[in-house]
């Protein structure tokens, strides 16, 4: 094992010191010149262009807000140099690399480290107020509602997710749930008979296309350039998923949860440390590349900072998908302060389901990142959470913060002394 005293440039660092040396001379485009206000971004994926709006500022420094629905991402990580440009978007190791062409224009290619260092997607940048979607068909159609969707359908990949859609007039937001998650906050249009939906957050790339077929959506999504799929959805009220609660349990022959791995900060920590003695204990299976992670954590700390005082606590277990243990745990202290997170972070491997299933033993499976493990004050474990659902899902996530507080609040009011 590597000594934690190394240092390790991470990936991007790496790319951005090989990029810099490949740029030319004295440029004849001043970069001070960059309009301020609002931007369109559109990246270039199989689908055709994935848009996304921002508001680009220069204040001392440069800064960009890219926006999705009613999600609002700040980015400070924003360096401008004679004709070039560099945005690295915060939380997850990503980041835009472009050439400036003018005050209003930049273009250029969005790299993804986590995907891989050659993993990277072209972009163009337009300074202006502009639509997300270049469409101009006004619609009479609406999709507003609950839908019962079908992803991949007779295929090994097919799974099932409830699409949920607000609309006002042709503008159109929402998302879909999944029995792992969801996807966040979409943001689009309806234009004549078709659905346009896309999410950037410097983590997840969405695009959605469909066609709206008397009370049927025809569609097709795609993942950034790695992934695409068929869809289609028809309006059901009353369409459920499996109960997250359900879909994984403590194997056979393990009654209680068992682990002893690093935290962040070099100590080794186990559920069965004095500090955890009597307390009510989530369990929080995660990865700082995991957007629905991000959501949950800050639901979490919500409630660590409201309910510590009266016992409880949290153990989020990490797994990274990066090789190198030193970049881990560099990503998983930015994480840390990011969110500001108050609760025990330990460092358990690699990313990966089955490597999670393999240190987690006393789990059946890991079936997502995040999993949630909710443990009485006598370690018994009363509750197993699979996936999240984050507030880009609206009436879902409330309703579940409403009833996750009750239920840490009747775990607190129990008594009686913890399992040795």
């Amino acid at each position: 094992m590597r000594s934690r005293s190394t240092l390790y440039l991470p990936s991007s660092l790496v790319a951005m010191v090989l990029y810099t040396s490949c740029v030319p001379g004295p440029s004849v485009v001043d970069a001070r010149v960059l309009r301020s206000g609002p931007w369109r971004f559109s990246l270039d994926v199989p689908g055709g262009e994935l848009p996304f709006l921002a508001d680009l500022q220069y204040d001392s420094t440069w800064h960009l807000v890219v926006h999705n629905g009613v999600e609002r991402i700040p980015v400070n990580a924003v360096r401008v140099t004679d004709d070039s440009i560099r945005i690295h978007m915060p939380l997850f190791d990503s980041e835009f690399r472009g050439r400036i062409m003018n005050d209003s224009t930049f273009s250029g290619s969005w790299f993804n480290y986590l995907k891989g260092s050659d993993y990277h997607i072209p972009f163009h940048a337009q300074a202006g107020s502009a639509p997300r979607f270049n469409t101009s068909v006004p619609s009479a159609a609406s999709v507003a509602g609950t839908w019962e969707a079908h992803f991949s359908s007779g295929t090994p990949d097919a799974y099932d997710a409830i699409g949920l859609f607000q609309q006002d007039r042709d503008h159109l937001t929402g998302t879909f749930g999944t029995e792992t998650g969801d996807y966040r906050f979409l943001d689009g249009v309806m234009s004549g008979d078709s659905l346009y939906l896309s999410c950037f957050d410097g983590s997840h790339a969405f695009l959605f296309h469909a066609l709206l077929r008397n009370d049927s959506l025809i569609g097709r999504f795609w993942s950034g350039i790695h992934w695409q799929e068929p869809w289609t959805a028809v309006r059901n009220p009353d369409f459920t998923l499996r109960n997250p609660d359900s879909l994984t349990f403590l194997r056979e022959g393990y009654d209680m949860v068992d682990f002893r791995f690093p935290s962040i900060d070099g100590d080794m920590v186990s559920p069965k440390d004095p500090r955890y003695h009597n307390k009510v204990l989530i369990v929080q299976v995660m990865g700082s590349w995991c957007p629905n992670c991000m959501d949950e954590t800050r639901l979490l700390t919500d409630l660590y900072n409201e309910y510590n005082a009266q016992g409880l606590e949290i153990i989020a277990i990490a797994f990274e998908k990066y090789e190198r243990e030193g970049e881990a745990y560099a990503a998983l202290k930015a994480f840390r302060t990011a969110l500001d997170v108050p609760y025990t972070i330990v460092y358990a491997g690699r990313s990966g389901k089955d490597n999670a299933s393999a240190k987690l033993p006393f789990l059946d499976h890991v079936m997502s990142f995040p999993t949630s493990i909710f443990i009485d004050r006598h370690g018994t474990v009363k509750r197993i959470r699979t996936g999240f659902y984050g507030p880009g899902t609206g009436e879902h996530y409330l309703n579940y913060t409403h009833k996750l507080t009750e239920f840490i609040e009747g775990l607190l009011a129990e008594t009686g002394s913890a399992a040795g």
